[in-house]
């Protein structure tokens, strides 16, 4: 095994034991499945049951019920047995938090159960206990002894389980010893792998889920790294971004955090937990997979030591390189809105992509997601420009723009080879194909070596391949091996017939590479099969950001940790997110977490600056970061108090735009 994959360089399945859920089969390359969770009262057996359905129907594989206490586990059975006298044999799966009893009674009914090693056993007060070895081993003592009796139900009944581990509920022993880190969460699962195996239970799937994908991302390498190591062998992986939120950002955030993880061949079933009606998941994880039906054939070179990749497996990695006006060095990744399919670019086209003329003013207003240059290929604008926006054009037709302070020349390889052609002094584009089967002829060392000793070059990587995260990684790799510390632009264009299919696109073949840390800046393309049709910039420009935003390399606006809502959610989530996100979109930078309960409360919102959380029925409890600051405020009041409380930090300021001449 290659560090934490089959290969680095071409899609493989990992290699995983097989589990069975009922008569379903997770990993030892099966087909990767797809789930989701009902966010009906679980003791509405009635609407549950309907709700599944309709899942089921949308192409769940797998259908997850809470059950918080021994009264919901006790009616899965319920619910199983009229979904059975429907015709309905889709396996169930019972989610657990706190209380083993539930755990005990549900893996008598259902096919599988998911508990949280943070909270199954162990206690979250945040409080922060200095453990000795000694202490430390008599509460995995204490642990086992609450533990093997469910691992000898789930034997007896032929019940899988799920060891899922959450970021945000890591317990307290866990935190003292090893902090709110990737390898934390994997301790906290092997716990309780080592404990079942030594039960010779291992009918196991194993989560490491996280609201921020880069952290998910290290913990399932880590955890794969760990498991091979000390078990030789690897356990079927359930994958998903817990708390992505709704809308496009959660669609952006979690396929970021799955595809870079499936592009490895790592993934063995999965959820998009998206803050709507859980049948609306569905699509999403089918967009997803769709990637990965056939693996596909490499032509990559071979990488000849493969653990000098071991530094990206942690999220402190970036990609150093010097900086060229604002690419590269310590700015953060540029926006380029591609619009060179544009007979003619006028003032208003520009709104698309952050900038608003005032004719009244004569002023240029500027949005926090407005795009740092337009690709315009040979169109030529001509009209001033906002102060910040610049220009790159294909090479004659930059010959013939007037501004040469603003406007820059981009070349194909051959292009910039040619020292005949004339080149800016400030800065220069240069097209590299990585790895295209079309181009592989082509020797590149000499362009390369050209690059290296041009500081006005900057790199615009893209590629032919399907395999196009493991071509772009490559090249990079290549061009650490040759020590090319020129900034480098992901280049990635879309074919797809919906633009829901293009974001999964975009976010997967640019997000994987964001989050190990490659890349100074952003172009996405729509080239659509119908060439007829006219693209839509603001939303491709609006993902762009919400890729940098999503992999924590640029942000832009405000960032919602939202759960996707279930049988414990205590007020109208959807409802209340859409609210808080209508008075509070406008705070670049703030984390603002909305947690239906208290089990997906404070311990899960984690990395969120303030928080929202469900505390009973019409009531809210407001946290800052962990701290509660106000209890049991009444539902009708709660937006108020929050933004009440974003005052008092002072971290509110009111809607506006930044205006530049």
């Amino acid at each position: 095994m290659e560090l934490y994959a089959e290969s680095l360089t071409e899609y493989k399945r990992l290699t995983t034991l097989e589990v069975k859920v009922g008569d379903l089969l997770l990993g030892n390359f099966h087909p990767i499945r797809i789930q989701t969770m009902t966010t009906t009262d679980t003791m509405n057996t009635q609407a549950t049951v309907e709700q599944s359905i309709r899942c089921i129907n949308a192409g769940s594989e797998l259908i997850r019920i809470t059950a918080p206490s021994k009264k919901e586990a006790e009616n899965l059975l319920n619910i199983k047995n009229e979904l059975r006298k429907r015709g309905y044999t889709t396996p169930l799966v019972a989610d657990i938090h706190f209380t083993p009893n539930a755990a005990e009674i549900a893996a008598r009914i259902v096919e599988k159960v998911r508990v949280n090693p943070g909270n199954y056993v162990d206690k979250k007060k945040f409080e922060l206990i200095e453990y000795s070895d000694a202490d430390y081993e008599e509460e995995i003592e204490r642990i086992r002894n609450r533990f093997i009796p469910l691992v000898k139900i789930c034997k007896e009944y032929g019940t899988a389980m799920r060891i899922g581990t959450n970021h945000g509920s890591l317990s307290d022993r866990i935190m003292s010893r090893y902090g709110d880190t990737a390898i934390g969460m994997v301790e906290s699962a092997m716990e309780f792998l080592r404990i079942a195996e030594s039960e010779n239970y291992y009918n196991i799937v194993l989560s490491m889920k996280s609201s921020n994908p880069i952290v998910m991302v290290e913990a399932y390498r880590l955890l794969i790294e760990n498991m091979y190591s000390e078990l030789g062998h690897n356990y079927p992986l359930h994958l998903g971004v817990t708390e992505a939120g709704d809308g496009e950002d959660g669609r952006i955030k979690s396929a970021i955090g799955i595809g870079t993880l499936l592009e490895d061949g790592i993934g063995d079933t999965i959820r998009v937990s998206l803050t709507e009606d859980p049948e609306f998941e569905l699509p999403v994880c089918k967009n997803i997979i769709k990637r990965y039906t056939s693996n596909i054939p490499s032509n990559l070179p071979p990488i000849e030591n493969v653990y000098r990749l071991a530094q990206v497996t942690t999220s402190a990695y970036i990609r150093k390189t010097f900086s060229i006006q604002n690419f590269g060095g310590k700015n953060v990744p540029v926006v380029i809105a591609d619009f060179s399919k544009k007979n003619k670019i006028t003032p208003e086209d520009l709104r698309d992509i952050g900038y608003q003329y005032d004719l009244a003013t004569d002023k240029w207003n500027i949005g926090d997601m407005a795009a740092d240059f337009i690709f315009c290929g040979n169109t030529i604008i001509e009209f001033a420009l906002p102060g910040t926006l610049k220009l790159i054009y294909n090479v004659d037709a930059w010959k013939n723009a007037e501004d040469k302070e603003k406007c820059f020349p981009i070349f194909d390889e051959q292009q910039f080879r040619n020292e005949g052609i004339g080149k800016s002094s400030i800065l220069n584009f240069i097209m590299l194909d990585c790895y295209s089967k079309d181009d592989l002829h082509f020797d590149k060392g000499e362009l390369l070596n050209q690059i290296k000793n041009d500081a006005t070059a900057v790199i615009c990587l893209s590629t032919t391949n399907k395999n196009a995260v493991q071509s772009l990684r490559r090249m990079f790799l290549e061009l650490n091996d040759r020590d090319i510390k020129n900034p480098a632009i992901l280049i990635c264009n879309s074919s797809k017939d919906t633009m829901d299919e293009s974001l999964i696109h975009y976010a997967v073949e640019t997000g994987a590479l964001f989050i190990d840390g490659f890349g100074n800046g952003i172009c996405l393309g729509d080239h659509y099969n119908n060439k007829n049709k006219i693209p839509d910039y603001k939303l491709i420009n609006s993902i762009a950001f919400g890729i940098l935003q999503a992999s924590r390399t640029r942000i832009s606006k405000t960032e919602y940790i939202s759960c996707p809502s279930c049988g414990r959610t205590l007020f109208d989530l959807q409802e209340t997110t859409a609210k808080i996100r209508a008075v509070t979109n406008h705070l670049k930078g703030l984390k603002i977490a909305i947690m239906g309960c208290i089990v997906n409360g404070p311990g899960e919102m984690a990395d969120a600056d303030f928080g929202y959380v469900g505390s009973g029925p019409g009531k809210i409890t407001l946290y800052k970061g962990k701290e509660i600051v106000k209890r049991n405020v009444p539902e009708a009041t709660a937006v108020d108090e929050l933004i009440g409380l974003l005052k008092e930090n002072s971290v509110w300021v009111e809607p506006m735009l930044a205006v530049i001449s």
